[in-house]
């Protein structure tokens, strides 16, 4: 069996488990050591356990327990080549166990197949994954100001898909955050807002995508009803209705169960 669980999933910290038998991918380390451990512990697992860990890029959201986590745990860093150097950079001890990733090229990890991706993001070689398992498929498209042509040709036909829906442009516009701050987060190289993940989601539902998990939300400018709201009516209007639910944003998520979707013959 595959499943897949958020620890946790927004802008003060992100890192998912997906697990594929006995290989256990940590995707992300954005919150601390002790957390990690913690949710690991509650799905009877310890660092131990854990196969490789594989890091979308290095802001710090997304590799803030990184450090920590490699005093106590010395296996393999997956990710893209230009964020594996900046982690060698950033991280003395990362260099130890850093494995380069090159887009495009699929990876076998214990029982799993990664491919990587680029994502439009303002951090050098930020990336998504699809983890393909013999239960089905997982993508990863989170940290992205748009969707790439690479991300929309590599995730489609995944079985689930985490998608980001980070924020509801009017409340953005809006809201307190400064002019440079709002630029930047609207740019091509910032987060995917409501309306153009629901439109993704259209197109993944479309081809075979049976469940989606909207991340990555915005606590200043998104509501998890605005994200999933949007999405979903974008979907009912294309006639699709994948499983659809939002990540939580500080806490372990539920169980998420990878299948692979089954083609009625006509």
């Amino acid at each position: 069996m595959t499943t897949l669980h958020t620890l946790a999933s927004g802008s003060s910290g992100n890192a998912l488990l997906l697990s594929a038998g006995s290989t256990h991918l940590l995707l992300d380390a954005g919150i601390s050591c002790r957390r990690i451990c913690a949710a690991l512990q509650t799905l009877g697992l310890e660092l131990t356990n854990l196969s490789g860990i594989l890091v979308t890029h290095t802001h710090t959201d997304h590799i803030s327990g990184l450090q920590t986590l490699l005093k106590r745990w010395s296996g393999p860093v997956y990710a893209s080549e230009r964020t594996a150097f900046g982690l060698a950079d950033r991280l003395a001890a990362s260099s130890l166990h850093l494995y380069p990733l090159a887009f495009g090229s699929a990876c076998s990890l214990g029982g799993c197949v990664v491919t990587a991706f680029p994502t439009a993001h303002d951090a050098p070689g930020a990336s998504g994954f699809r983890i393909d398992t013999t239960d089905g498929s997982v993508g990863l498209l989170t940290d992205t100001g748009y969707v790439t042509e690479e991300a929309a040709e590599i995730l489609l036909g995944v079985d689930l898909a985490v998608l980001e829906a980070n924020h509801d442009v009017e409340t953005l516009r809006s809201g307190p955050y400064p002019y440079y701050l709002k630029q930047r987060i609207l740019g091509s190289e910032g987060h995917l807002c409501n309306e153009d993940a629901a439109r993704f989601a259209v197109t993944l539902a479309e081809n075979g995508t049976s469940e989606i998990v909207l991340a990555h939300l915005s606590k200043e400018n998104n509501t998890p009803a605005m994200a999933r709201n949007t999405v979903e009516f974008a979907l009912s209007a294309a006639g699709q209705n994948p499983l659809l639910s939002v990540a939580p944003r500080d806490t372990l998520g539920p169980t998420h169960v990878v299948v692979r979707r089954v083609l009625c013959k006509k």
